[in-house]
């Protein structure tokens, strides 16, 4: 510790001698000043890791003292120490930024544990994460391979995600450690995955809650309670975005948080339109063939959402009104949020948020936004600061005053593709990196799920002999044409279509506002 430096400020400098003696046995170098205009004297001089300030002091007062401090060094902590438990005093100190404050008189501990919230916060929380981690190491081991049902899988998902987003504030070496077992908790979960997926699907088996059951288990139940409903779907939207929004609304609102299944292929025309219709894909493509578009046709794959929610409230003989928006920029958010009033007049409103799906694509093709999020906690930040300083959050406050029942959720996940994996097809087989159907596909079936029939995962069959195969874990298809440039330009993109925990296993999530004025 012998490198901490610390300037104390305070015009009875002389009766903190045991506090001075104390600290300078625990390691630090402590400076002492008794006023103001000496204290910015040796801020012009010196670079300190923390300053601790009296507030009243005769000449230039503490508050002033601060203002002064700051402008000179902005990122020093300063600890505000006064006999004053005035709370205008109070406000001014912390609305001027203050790190600390501690009320006089002050004893050794206090002083020790403001240092260590102030200048050893890094290096503690990464020592508790690190030891923190390794204690669960060998108990995620465990579920992982002892996994039987799709609530064992979500409770390790959430464990994952939890620590790796606890380790990346860290630089600690525990994080590779993890990647390590997020790897092997994809590779068993695809397993268990290609195991049960089409026996959900035939009802050979009780399927979990999955995209034609969002509306049936989230959205018609509150209806039916006669609450309005606000149905937010975020495009290609992750639990761990989900983890690091919801810690920026938390205190609006009260929450239920909860994972569900998506659908294969967990690609927006397949899932987003199957939490609309409430069906499987294939059946939308029988029962409503002008609302379902061919993976190969040139048209846009959802531009028929609020007719397929119209057939789902049809079939279910409801009579609620509903109202749907999609939002693909800040200027139709903003319109949204101005509108926002007009909605409640509708029992249920169904608003889409394509933002982040956007962001993943440009992530692809930019190589500045690929520099900008070029890995996982930064791909997290990015979608973050979008949140914070778009209309997004206008949107939020707004929900967090009304009656609303709030269910925010998505179609899909995304994951980061790492692995290669070569297949053949013909010149009409889809463009996607983690799904492919076609009639001349090539493949190692060691290495994809295959799906040689289509009906009996409810999904469309354009031709008698289409098959579908799907990547597993980090894997993504590439074609042996131009196969190193391919796989250049694609590796270490974020992708859906596939099976992974993070594809798959999606927030489904119920806010009721808080309603703070």
């Amino acid at each position: 510790m012998n490198d901490y430096r610390l300037l104390w400020v305070d015009d009875e400098i002389e009766l903190l001698k045991a506090h001075i003696l104390f600290l300078e046995k625990k390691g630090y170098e402590v400076d002492t000043v008794s006023n103001g205009y000496d204290a910015i004297e040796e801020c012009q001089k010196h670079t300190y890791d923390l300053i601790l300030l009296d507030e009243n002091m005769p000449g230039i007062s503490g508050l002033e003292t601060l203002s002064r401090i700051k402008e000179i060094l902005p990122a020093t902590p300063v600890v505000m120490v006064t006999k004053s438990e005035e709370e205008n005093i109070m406000d001014q100190a912390i609305g001027s930024k203050i790190a600390d404050y501690l009320i006089k008189p002050v004893n050794p501990t206090q002083i020790l544990l403001t240092l260590k919230k102030n200048i050893h916060h890094k290096e503690i929380v990464a020592e508790v994460t690190n030891t923190g981690y390794q204690q669960n190491f060998g108990q995620i081991g465990m579920k992982i391979n002892e996994s039987l049902t799709i609530e064992d899988w979500k409770d390790v998902y959430k464990r994952i995600v939890y620590w790796e987003m606890q380790l990346s504030e860290t630089d600690s070496a525990m994080k590779e450690m993890l990647a390590m077992q997020k790897v092997e908790a994809n590779t068993e979960f695809s397993k268990f995955v290609r195991k049960h997926y089409a026996q959900w699907i035939d009802g050979s088996e009780e399927r979990p809650v999955m995209s034609p059951d969002i509306f049936k288990h989230h959205v018609f139940p509150a209806l039916n309670q006669g609450e309005k409903v606000f149905l937010l779907v975020i495009d290609n939207f992750r639990f761990d975005q989900w983890r690091m929004l919801c810690s920026e609304i938390a205190d609006q609102f009260t929450i239920d948080e909860g994972l569900y299944c998506s659908i294969l292929p967990t690609a927006t025309q397949y899932a987003r339109n199957a939490i609309f219709s409430g069906l499987m894909p294939n059946i939308i493509a029988k029962m409503f063939p002008d609302l379902w578009v061919d993976e190969d046709s040139e048209e846009g794959k959802n531009l028929n959402e609020a007719p397929l929610i119209q057939t789902q409230f049809d079939r279910y003989r409801r009579r609620n009104t509903f109202t749907y928006h999609k939002v693909n920029d800040s200027q139709t958010c903003e319109k949204l949020v101005s509108q926002f009033r007009n909605f409640q007049k509708y029992d249920l409103t169904v608003v889409v948020l394509n933002f982040i799906d956007m962001l993943s694509h440009a992530r692809t093709e930019s190589r500045m936004v690929r520099e900008l999020a070029n890995n996982e906690a930064a791909y997290r930040s990015i979608t973050l600061s979008w949140f914070l300083h778009s209309p997004v959050m206008e949107l939020f406050r707004q929900l967090a005053a009304s009656d609303y029942r709030i269910v925010l959720t998505t179609d899909h996940g995304s994951i980061r593709c790492v692995n290669p994996i070569k297949v053949v097809g013909d010149k009409n087989t889809n463009t996607n990196l983690r799904y492919k159907l076609g009639k001349n596909l090539s493949y190692n079936p060691k290495e994809v799920y295959e799906v040689r029939d289509p009906q009996r995962v409810q999904l469309p069959a354009p031709n008698l002999s289409t098959s579908y195969i799907f990547a597993t874990g980090d894997d993504f298809f590439a074609y042996p044409n131009n196969y190193n440039y391919y796989v250049s330009y694609y590796k270490d993109t974020f992708q859906h279509g596939g099976i992974s925990m993070e594809e798959m296993l999606v927030p489904i999530v119920t806010l009721k506002g808080k309603k703070r004025t």
